[in-house]
């Protein structure tokens, strides 16, 4: 007697909120059509080495509720198939011994990658579809659609930073807010952007290549003396963890030692960016003569097993229908996206990026309106206030130097801004404006409690 095939339903990389709502959606959708289904524990780990003991039934009565709940109900890991081939060999056969035929995974670019190597090593044997989740946002879904759990993430990041601003305010101290984001800014910008921090810094701003930290030091300390030339000495500056993967590594001694996970990602968690920062940032302004108090924070690992909220419950319960609704109808070597309403596949082959044969990467555009909306209610030095007088004699007093002096230290900050370069070569122009970026008034009078 030939036994049943099953759905296994298998989840790797980072935790995000949303996880079991998927779980369960997808559960609950194979379920009524009679299909088994088995949660692989703790991603590929088990599996890779020809373990198949570490397995969970599904059913409808055990995850009728899961929906509600962060974490993952099956666990995660970031095991990784794809750098052995006898590993990637034994996951398959580990699926086909559980009498597997459909697998669902759920997981980042890196998950994505593996799905699609174990779906051309099983040539045919067994279909695989691929959920996106990440708080990143850094998945290439189509127009502009969030990976699920970057809204549940954003928000939660939001409210910390809002009581992290009352304390600045409250006690005249900085906060540096390291948030999560390894390749692209989204967290940090839409954690900035909605609370109306002082300033937000993300990787993308910056020109291809490697960033100096000196850059970033000046960029704050700039930020810094013109907040005090205003009689503010607090503020909240936000700071995407992905400038870390972009640094000069002769800035970054660490990063030669730094463990790596097994996708060959820096474990950034091992660097204090948030306390380096700081020390660089405080000694840039003893040099000035000037003292400040600032508190680094990291924050990302308490938005990941977050409980959704109602967008990405919803959201993530689609995720999952779908999922399961296509690969009970034989889909296959897709990724899962709901565009305007309706079910989208995302065919692996269409998805790669023909440079690095791996899953496309989305980053922050530098020159969208998005982009520049948020540069102009940050408080940071810009082009305008180099061009008046008046300003520039106030930053330059709050420092004890020149006026020449003071641009001969911080104009360069101007000169190699991603964002000024694209206003004047007309990369960027809001609609129903016509005035130029370097004339505008600037935006501190506008918001002067950024």
């Amino acid at each position: 007697m030939i036994a049943p095939k099953k759905l296994a339903i298998l989840v790797g990389g980072g935790p995000a909120p949303g996880i079991n709502s998927v779980i369960g959606a997808a559960t609950i959708r194979a379920a009524v059509e009679g299909i088994e289904i088995l949660g692989i524990r703790d991603g590929f780990q088990w599996i890779m080495d020809g373990d198949i003991s570490h397995v969970k039934d599904l059913t409808i009565q055990n995850v009728s509720r899961i929906h509600f709940r962060g974490g993952s109900y099956i666990g995660i890991s970031r095991s990784n198939p794809t750098k052995n081939p006898k590993h990637l060999e034994n996951t398959v056969t580990s699926l086909l011994r559980l009498n597997v035929d459909k697998l669902i995974t759920i997981g980042g670019d890196d998950t994505a990658y593996s799905a699609m190597k174990v779906e051309e090593m099983a040539n045919g044997r067994i279909h695989v579809v691929h959920v996106p989740k990440t708080i990143d946002n850094d998945l290439d879904l189509p127009h502009g659609i969030s990976t699920f759990g970057f809204q549940t993430a954003r928000h939660l990041g939001v409210e910390i930073v809002k009581s992290l601003m009352v304390d600045a305010q409250t006690t005249s101290r900085w906060y540096f807010v390291i948030t999560m984001g390894r390749k692209a800014g989204h967290l940090a910008l839409g954690i900035g952007k909605a609370t109306g921090a002082t300033m937000t810094v993300i990787p993308e701003e910056f020109p291809a290549g490697q960033i100096k930290l000196n850059h970033i030091v000046d960029i704050i300390v700039g930020a810094i003396i013109k907040r005090l030339s205003y009689g503010k000495s607090d503020g909240v500056a936000i700071l995407a963890e992905g400038l870390v993967e972009h640094l000069d590594p002769n800035d970054l001694l660490e990063l030669d030692t730094v463990e790596r996970d097994a996708h060959d990602n820096i474990r950034i968690a091992e660097i204090n960016f948030g306390e380096i920062l700081k020390s660089k940032v405080q000694q840039r302004l003893r040099e000035f003569n000037l003292k400040i108090t600032v508190v680094a924070k990291n924050i990302g690992y308490e938005l990941r097993c977050a409980d959704p909220i109602p967008f990405d419950m919803e959201y993530t319960r689609d995720l999952g229908f779908s999922a399961a609704q296509f690969i009970l109808n034989g889909g296959n070597a897709a990724m899962v996206s709901i565009q305007n309403g309706h079910f989208v596949p995302l065919f692996f082959k269409d998805i790669l990026d023909p440079k690095t044969r791996k899953t496309k990467v989305r980053v922050v555009d530098p020159t969208s309106e998005s982009f520049y909306i948020a540069r102009r209610y940050m408080l940071r030095l810009n082009e305008a206030d180099f061009e008046d007088a008046h300003e520039l004699a106030k930053f330059a007093a709050t420092c004890g130097l020149s006026l020449d002096d003071f641009r001969q230290k911080f104009y360069y900050l101007i000169e190699n801004d991603m964002l000024y370069k694209s206003m004047k070569n007309g990369q960027i122009k809001m609609r129903g404006s016509e005035s130029n970026i370097a004339h505008q008034a600037n935006p501190e009078k506008e918001d002067e409690d950024a």
